[in-house]
């Protein structure tokens, strides 16, 4: 695919017309909350990009834009993360305000980057050259969980994958209990 048909998508007004007279549908189909959400998101990603000095083509965005866009979004952040210095660090319910910083909660980056790397493909650029899904971004990613975890006292531990066979087992035992209350309900 060629880089440069990657496209910013265009938000039209009702009845406006596009290029070649072709009139917009003057019902279409309202855009679910996650795809209004992602087309909103891709905007916003795309005009970071024209700001920047000189404005970044986004033909030329790489996964370097990418970290930067997410720093930049940190300033808008709600959540406290507690520093190495602070009295509330590694306290999950602090007692008292503090001077922290507010950042982007990585449950928000780690969606955001999801949506930017699916808008990405769907406006034409491939998968195999998309910033979004480059490691240098799932390692920030990690690197802000554990952070944030840290700084309010919370261990992410990597959940065990439990055995098939437990698995079985376990589905059979609650059949066996539901037929068991089942029976008895009929013999009451």
């Amino acid at each position: 695919m060629n880089p440069s048909a990657i496209v910013m998508a265009k938000e039209l007004p009702a009845g406006s017309s596009r290029s070649g007279g072709e009139q917009l549908q003057n019902n279409p189909a309202p855009l679910s909350r996650y795809e209004s959400q992602k087309r909103r998101d891709w905007n916003t990603f795309g005009q970071y990009l024209k700001n920047q000095r000189p404005p970044v083509p986004l033909s030329q965005c790489n996964c370097n834009h990418v970290l930067e866009f997410l720093r930049y979004l940190d300033q808008f952040g709600k959540t406290k993360v507690h520093l190495h210095g602070c009295v509330f660090f590694g306290q999950p319910d602090p007692p008292a305000p503090c001077t922290c910083p507010l950042r982007q909660a990585w449950g928000s980056l780690d969606a955001l980057i999801g949506r930017l790397r699916a808008a990405y493909e769907e406006n034409g650029g491939s998968p195999e050259n998309n910033p979004f899904g480059n490691g240098a971004i799932r390692l920030y990613l990690r690197e802000v969980k554990e952070c944030q975890a840290k700084a309010r006292g919370i261990l992410y531990k990597k959940k065990k994958k439990r055995k098939l066979n437990n698995s079985i087992k376990s589905i059979g035992a609650a059949t066996t209990a539901a037929d068991q209350h089942k029976n008895l309900m009929q013999a009451s």
